[in-house]
């Protein structure tokens, strides 16, 4: 690992002062600190964001959830309030890694590298997610560019998540035995008007399933979509699953989270 100037910000203000061309900002490390020690990635400068109370937290409202950028995945699975409003938010936040990575591992943190088989993302797009950021609101729908790529500008901070309660929902992965990373998850919505069915790990990039949220928009049942298939000219092929495999656990993942909406 090569050196680096570690700085401790105390708000996000200082925070965003303290980036510069070569920087990144540091919360729970997950990816930033492995990426280091194998050389994939070098800083001149580390921003500690972990200390600033604002970054951290959940507030729920009537219509949202609101989750700090620095709340970490153990603390979503475990709130009894997420539970209550966005169960499947609650469920899906459990089911990252393992306890050592939902205990260190933030929301912000996960959203900010998208991964193409991270679960957050997901949820961002299937439940119509506005992320604030240190200048602006940015829509999920607009948020995520690409495989590790996001609409993130040099030195713009996420601040915190803002979920809408949905009617009804669930997401559902075929997880990696080893990581717990989604091979594919699905992440069904269901709200007065209009259906979201977000799918991770099949593409380079997180994206809702148009095809079968219009099916679902008709008739809100997992034999609205029994006869589907989705196409894998364009989804991943590696040692984990081939892309025809991923094609098929789109359908079979999103029927078992619409069994599972509640």
């Amino acid at each position: 690992m090569k050196t680096f100037n570690y700085h401790s910000a105390k708000d996000s203000k200082e925070a965003t002062k303290l980036s510069s061309s070569n920087s990144v900002f540091l919360a729970g490390g997950m990816t930033t600190i492995p990426s280091m020690k194998l050389g994939l990635a070098t800083y001149k400068d580390i921003i500690d964001i972990k200390n600033i109370k604002k970054l951290s937290g959940i507030k729920i409202s009537e219509k949202s959830v609101t989750i700090g950028a620095t709340t970490k995945h153990a603390e979503v699975a475990s709130s009894k309030e997420i539970k209550k409003a966005i169960p499947s938010l609650s469920s899906l936040a459990e089911g990252i890694g393992d306890p050592q990575v939902r205990n260190r591992g933030t929301i912000g943190g996960s959203i900010a590298n998208n991964d193409p088989s991270a679960d957050y993302p997901s949820a961002c797009i299937a439940l119509d997610a506005v992320i604030h950021t240190s200048d602006r609101k940015i829509e999920a729908s607009k948020f995520f560019k690409g495989m590790f790529d996001t609409a993130l500008k040099k030195g713009e901070l996420i601040e915190s998540v803002e979920f809408k309660i949905p009617e009804k929902s669930s997401y559902q992965k075929h997880p990696n035995p080893a990581s717990r990373y989604a091979v594919v998850g699905v992440y069904v919505v269901k709200y007065k008007k209009g259906v979201n069915v977000a799918v991770t790990g099949a593409k380079p990039n997180v994206y809702n399933d148009k095809d079968l949220a219009k099916a679902l928009e008709s008739n809100f049942s997992s034999n609205s979509i029994s006869g589907m298939k989705a196409n894998s000219s364009d989804m991943n092929s590696d040692i984990h699953a081939s892309a025809e495999y991923r094609a098929s656990l789109v359908v079979t993942q999103a029927k078992k989270a619409i069994e599972a909406c509640k």
